[in-house]
């Protein structure tokens, strides 16, 4: 019978064969040394030793063996026959100007999918994320903007960061990582009460030093001034990088809307950008105006990394709903980053026409902490989209 290889050398070398073997088969027995993040079809099969939780009206503290146990809630006249573990605290109804506590967790680890439905106008809806017992918040967006459905109707939203399925179920799965804790709240800014849904789906487990945090920011102005180009962020201070962009555009002037240029100002530049773009419509990975092949209408797109789902057509303001996600090419910054975009159509004999615009975004990247102070969000009034019919 033919003796294992290892032991036929000398016995140090069999020592090192058997030192090997224990490494190699340890991560299996012990669980698995992955960590549980960065998931893909790829890494279903791999063990890990990270703890999946998840926190909804049904276990507001995402603790293990403690879902399903409430007596009162939403759904308590709807279960009164079943009782306790029937569906009794569904959702939760925030009044008018609370904020509602959605998650608390305390811990190192990671969202990983965030599911809700909330009531109402979703720009009144306000959306925030703080890590690691920060004051000011590193996510602060009306609801419906930060699932990329901002202009008050439901659209279907098919991509790979961001899902929004019928009735009105808003999906993110941007992986937010935490080494201390994360606190969630939504705000209702509204007159009435509104009604959450929502789940959100986290696993706690040991974070890379690599890993940055998840910031996103909203921002509107109303007309853009003339020939003055649209920021979506600025300020943004650190190490990082940008992952992506959702834009509402108003159209406030007859016409094609979209010829501006985005340009990425990083790392000290100053007049001239970086990375400067071609046109608006080639920034979310369109051409020639959107326009279905061989006609002047536009046509709506969903795609993994881009896409313009959205399309509200008026006489005085069509409006349009874009998003664009770097995920396959994150823009870097070392030190500093700012991010514009220009409102451009045209006019009589072939000449550019700076427009003044009705334009909302949301941007979305990475950084190291503590990130600077985001600008006051706009007025409820400011907020509120009152589209000409």
């Amino acid at each position: 019978m033919k003796r294992n290889r290892c032991y036929r050398t000398r016995p140090f070398a069999a020592l090192i064969c058997a030192v090997v073997v224990l490494a190699l088969g340890a991560p299996l027995r012990a669980g698995g040394s992955f960590d549980g993040l960065n998931m893909s079809l790829s890494s279903l099969p791999r063990l890990s030793n990270a703890k999946t939780r998840s926190i909804s009206p049904e276990n507001f503290t995402g603790e293990k063996g403690k879902g399903g146990m409430a007596t009162e809630g939403t759904g308590a006249h709807a279960a009164r026959d079943l009782g306790q573990t029937w569906k009794v605290s569904p959702s939760v109804r925030i009044e008018a100007g609370q904020t509602f506590l959605m998650a608390d967790i305390k811990g190192a680890g990671a969202i990983q999918h965030i599911w809700m439905t909330p009531t109402g106008d979703n720009r009144l809806n306000i959306f925030r994320i703080y890590w690691d017992d920060e004051k000011e918040p590193s996510v602060e967006c009306p609801a419906g903007d930060f699932f990329a459905c901002g202009m008050g109707q439901y659209t279907q939203v098919t991509s790979q960061a961001v899902c929004v399925n019928p009735g009105s179920g808003f999906n993110c799965y941007w992986l937010m990582p935490f080494r201390k804790a994360c606190k969630i709240t939504m705000t209702n800014i509204d007159a009435k009460p509104m009604t959450l849904y929502y789940q959100i789906d986290y696993t706690l487990t040991h974070i890379p030093d690599d890993m940055a945090y998840f910031h996103a920011q909203f921002r509107r102005v109303n007309p853009l001034p003339y020939k003055q180009d649209y920021t979506i962020v600025d300020g943004i201070k650190g190490r990082g990088q940008y992952v992506g962009t959702y834009m509402t555009w108003g159209s406030n002037s007859p016409g094609w809307w979209g010829e501006g240029e985005i340009k990425f100002f990083m790392d000290g530049d100053k007049k001239f950008p970086t990375i400067c773009g071609t046109g608006t419509e080639d920034y979310f990975l369109g051409s020639y105006g959107f326009h279905t092949p061989g006609t002047r209408e536009y046509a709506t797109f969903n795609t993994p990394y881009a896409g313009m789902p959205q399309v509200i057509l008026s006489e005085k303001q069509p409006c349009f709903g874009l998003y664009r996600w770097h995920i396959m090419d994150p823009i870097r910054f070392e030190k500093d980053l700012r991010v514009t975009i220009q409102a451009l159509g045209w006019q009589d004999g072939g000449r550019y026409l700076p427009l003044k615009d009705d334009l909302s975004s949301v941007a979305y990247w990475y950084q190291t902490e503590p990130h600077a102070p985001f600008p006051k969000l706009p007025a409820k009034k400011d907020l509120i989209i009152n589209r000409p019919k």
